[in-house]
Order: C-alpha cells, then sequence, then structure tokens
C-alpha cells in the first residue's frame, strides 16, 4: 500500500464509488464494496465495477486489497492492471458474489493478480 500522509485509519465509506485507476492513470473501474473476513477481521477483497451506466450492466471483479495502492491525492486506488487485462479476470455478476472463503475460488484471483493470499500472511 502506498503510505498515507498522516493517517493510519481510512474510513472504507471513504472509498465506496471512488475510481480505480492503473499506473498509467487510466481509470479502469469504480469501488464498489470492500469486503471483509469476518473470522481474521482483514478486507478479504475489493469489489471493482468495470462499464455499465449507474450500476447497470457492470461488470464486477473480486480484487485483493494487497493487489492496490491508496492514491491519497487523487481520491482513488491504484490497481498494476491494463483495462484490457481487468476484463480477463475472474469476474461476477450482481446476483451472484462469489466466497473468497472457497480456498479454489481465493487462490485464482489471487494468482491472477500474483499476490500472496491474505490467510497466507501470517504463516
Amino acid at each position: 500500500m502506498a503510505t498515507l500522509t498522516n493517517r493510519r485509519t481510512l474510513s472504507a465509506g471513504t472509498l465506496i464509488g471512488d475510481n480505480v485507476n492503473n499506473r498509467a492513470g487510466e481509470n479502469v473501474g469504480s469501488v464498489k464494496e470492500i469486503m471483509l473476513d469476518v473470522d481474521s477481521g482483514r478486507i478479504a477483497y475489493v469489489v471493482v465495477s468495470v462499464g455499465g451506466f449507474l450500476g447497470i450492466g457492470d461488470k464486477l471483479f473480486a480484487v485483493p486489497w494487497n493487489a492496490m495502492e491508496i492514491d491519497t491525492e487523487h481520491h482513488a486506488l491504484v490497481l498494476d492492471v491494463s483495462k484490457e487485462k481487468l476484463e480477463n479476470a475472474p469476474g461476477f455478476d450482481q446476483d451472484d458474489w462469489p466466497d473468497m472463503a472457497d480456498p479454489t475460488y481465493g487462490k485464482s484471483v489471487h494468482d491472477f493478480y500474483q499476490t500472496r493470499p491474505y490467510w497466507e500472511l501470517d504463516r
């Protein structure tokens, strides 16, 4: 994560609706939700919405929290991925959200973004 200037905590609600940009500064989506793992107290993933209009017809993607950085200057999250690559990521629709507790699904998402699963970080 990027260093937060003078902050060590941040309300998750302030990130909902924020842009998700890639390192080139291109907008690749927006933050729809931030999902918590209630057993570990960790952020499991960020739901990124791509395309659509006013939430209709958008594609949703579970992006591991540790694949993103916070850009406080632009009030956005940064994801090191092109829009084309994101569109090929494991996605889901509004009526069928994934269960990141399912190790097979969770591992496929972390493999795609080349991140270490949050449930393995304390090992």
